[in-house]
């Protein structure tokens, strides 16, 4: 049996899931709805919230874009398409990409460069294939996943 909590005891408690990390209004309202409260009692809560600086969509979508970059080693495409699937808005998704903006490039110039070494294919195709469908997946630009492969196939061919 599901408990039932009180409007100070799901602020409370959700307070503590807000500080731990940040968290979208999606998730909360998720979790609202295990409390099994009424609309009017998860408008309150989410109103405390945010008055209190525990939810800020802004922010969430910042830290997201910073963490899934630095971390997960995500593209733009990837992280965007995530933060949409979270339910924030084109604006805020904006906002939150030009936080990796600077580094951007950098990683994945380094990135790109070390999985093109550790990929042990002799096959050129196979081995081209493998790049771009991995960083295809990371959600990278296409256009910057082939100007990077052609780049890499050329300084490969002046080696031998």
């Amino acid at each position: 049996m599901k408990e039932i909590y009180t409007i100070r005891e799901a602020v409370k408690k959700l307070e503590h899931y807000c500080a731990y990390q940040d968290r979208c209004h999606q998730e909360v309202i998720s979790k609202l709805w295990e409390m099994q409260l009424d609309e009017n009692e998860k408008q309150e809560v989410i109103a405390q919230l945010i008055n209190d600086k525990f939810l800020n969509e802004e922010r969430f979508a910042r830290s997201f874009a910073r963490g899934k970059h630095r971390i997960k080693h995500w593209g733009k495409n990837r992280i965007t398409n995530e933060l949409k699937m979270k339910g924030i808005n084109q604006t805020l998704i904006k906002i939150a990409l030009k936080e990796i903006e600077e580094e951007y490039d950098e990683n994945f110039d380094q990135w790109t460069e070390r999985f093109w070494e550790l990929l042990f294919e002799n096959n050129k195709l196979k081995k081209r294939k493998k790049f771009c469908d991995y960083f295809l997946r990371r959600g990278f630009e296409s256009f910057l996943i082939y100007d990077k492969v052609t780049q890499l196939e050329k300084g490969e061919g002046n080696e031998n």
